[in-house]
Order: C-alpha cells, then structure tokens, then sequence
C-alpha cells in the first residue's frame, strides 16, 4: 500500500498469560501476531524491536522483571534500529501493555529515534488491561511526533490471532484518514 509506513513491535514469545488466566506457551507473542496482520493491510515494513537483554520465558518472573526495571527506571536499548528511519512518515507501533505502562524496551526505542514529523499509531496487547495511557506515554515521549492518542488499539492477547479482521479495518482506517 504504502512504501513510506514501517510496523514496529515489541513481542514475547513463551509463557503468556491466557484465556481464564492460565499460563500457556506461544511461538510468536501476541504482539507479533497483531504486527504481521497490520503489516500484511498496510504494506512497508516490518520492524521487531529485540532488546540487547534476555528477558525470561517464565511469565510470572517475566512480570516480575518488567515491574523491577518500571521502578527503577532502567534503559533496555535494542540491538538496532530500522535502516533509513528518516525515509518512514508512518510508524505503526504495537506493545504489550506491562504493568499499565509501556515495556521498558519500548521507552528506550522511542527515546534513541527521532519520530519528530512522523504519524505514530499505536496497538496494543494484553490480557484484559487495555492500552490505559500508553499511547500518551508513547506521545509524551517522541516529540515532535503526531501520536493518535485517541484512535489507538487495544486488543486481548489470547484473541489476537482470532481478531484480525479488526486489526485489518483499524489499520486500513489510519492509512484513509
């Protein structure tokens, strides 16, 4: 559709909390999967932020991690990012929700690339917990960027792969408007 728009995601595969709050086991997070769906509507690129840390696959000591670096304010950079970001006007970026507050891998992103003059649209995953103030962190963030606080997605992990229509009709909307 589009040469000028990049989609950009935090994911985690392994354990996740899932439907009825039980822990199950997942190749691509859920984030990934919401990453590709948009990708495939809207064209571009592809882009997933990996950070320069492992983080567990154990989810309960995944959260617990998270919660730590939230509190103590702690940088997770990643291991790059995208080649020739100038050249993107539209920047699609989807997180898991942790803690009802952007992953710390994510605040990092968005503090090492210039996303001034660029559309940001935000999605996120969780379990029930919605996106919250996410994206007005995601704005209060990248200055200069024009974030669509209001208009951002939210979306239940365990449905994700169920939910693609949705993510397509979101998606093909912020490309018309």
């Amino acid at each position: 559709m589009a040469d000028n728009v990049i989609t950009i995601y935090f994911s985690m595969r392994g354990q996740t909390i899932g439907p009825g709050m039980r822990i199950v086991e997942q190749e691509k997070g859920n984030t990934q999967v919401a990453a590709e769906f948009v990708q495939a509507t809207v064209g571009g690129e592809l882009f997933e932020i990996v950070p320069d840390k492992a983080y567990p696959t154990d989810h309960m000591k995944l959260i617990d991690v998270a919660k730590q670096e939230q509190q103590r304010g702690e940088r997770v950079h990643a291991k790059a990012v995208p080649a020739d970001f100038a050249a993107f006007d539209t920047v699609f970026l989807g997180f898991p929700n942790w803690w009802a507050r952007l992953p710390m891998p994510v605040v990092t992103f968005l503090e090492d690339v210039d996303l001034g003059g660029k559309r940001v649209l935000c999605f996120a995953t969780s379990e029930g917990s919605g996106i919250g103030r996410m994206a007005q962190e995601v704005a209060d963030i990248a200055e200069g960027a024009d974030v669509d606080v209001d208009g951002a997605l939210s979306l239940t992990g365990s449905r994700v792969g169920r939910s693609k229509k949705q993510i397509q009709r979101w998606a093909m909307s912020k490309m018309a408007s």
